[in-house]
């Protein structure tokens, strides 16, 4: 009886241990057995990351964001080239530890986690000079006529999906944005978040926001993570917390204009 009681106490033992990698595969582990933390960027949302294709370099931001990650868990960076449409699944088959920010959205959430949001957008229509007097308002987009340009995989494609719903909707794939279909005149109208619309005012003297009577969507961002993986959420959150506390967050906001 003994024996049989010894046999079930290592048999317990033996898949206790069986348990105790489900730890070990954490994406943390690995980035600190590793030296390296990878992160998931489009390098096209000026300013959260903007990739310099002469020296394939990274800036803005989320860069700032995930190098201090980087510097606090002790490792290197390693930005990895990504797109909107594929940004999910490069999570999910861990091409990538996370990825820099991403607004939170229902279909996302049912592949990937989401660490804790640390700044919010909210969503603005915007023409060129010449076609501005054309619209006054949301509902001046929604007609016949009127040509919406977006890009394919982006939480805009959706969104001008369901608010325009009888205008025309082109959509573009990456590296082609739907900003620069307005811009080529190949489309009349492209909805972005204020914060890539402060900077596109900024840098083309055509474009001019829509007037409209107010945002839409506001929308929290935050960094998108293997969805069971418990421990780097776990971590992320809590790193995100700290950060907070410090005023990390919002002074890398104001240095970017955020």
């Amino acid at each position: 009886m003994k024996l049989i009681k010894n046999i079930g106490l290592a048999i317990g033992f033996a898949a206790s241990l069986l348990a105790t990698p489900l730890l070990a595969q954490s994406a943390l582990n690995d980035i600190l057995s590793g030296g390296v933390l990878k992160v998931g960027t489009t390098g096209d949302w000026n300013p959260m990351s903007v990739r310099d294709p002469a020296t394939n370099s990274y800036k803005g931001y989320d860069i700032d964001i995930m190098t201090q990650l980087a510097a606090d868990l002790g490792v290197e960076l390693e930005m990895v080239p990504t797109d909107w449409k594929t940004l999910v699944n490069g999570v999910v088959a861990g091409n990538y530890h996370m990825t820099g920010s991403a607004s939170i959205s229902p279909a996302r959430l049912k592949a990937a986690g989401y660490s804790h949001s640390y700044i919010s957008v909210e969503m603005y229509p915007f023409t060129t000079e010449d076609k501005v007097g054309n619209f006054d308002g949301w509902d001046s987009i929604n007609k016949e006529g009127v040509k919406v340009a977006t890009t394919l995989g982006t939480s805009f494609e959706k969104m001008v999906k369901e608010w325009f719903p009888s205008a025309e909707i082109i959509v573009v794939e990456a590296p082609a944005r739907g900003y620069q279909e307005v811009l080529a005149g190949r489309a009349d109208v492209f909805v972005t978040s204020n914060i890539e619309g402060s900077t596109l005012l900024e840098k083309f003297p055509n474009v001019r926001q829509v007037a409209v009577e107010g945002s839409r969507a506001p929308t929290p961002i935050a960094m998108l993570l293997p969805q069971t993986d418990q421990v780097w959420i776990n971590y992320v959150n809590s790193w995100i917390e700290l950060k907070k506390a410090e005023g990390f967050f919002e002074a890398t906001a104001a240095k970017w204009g955020l």
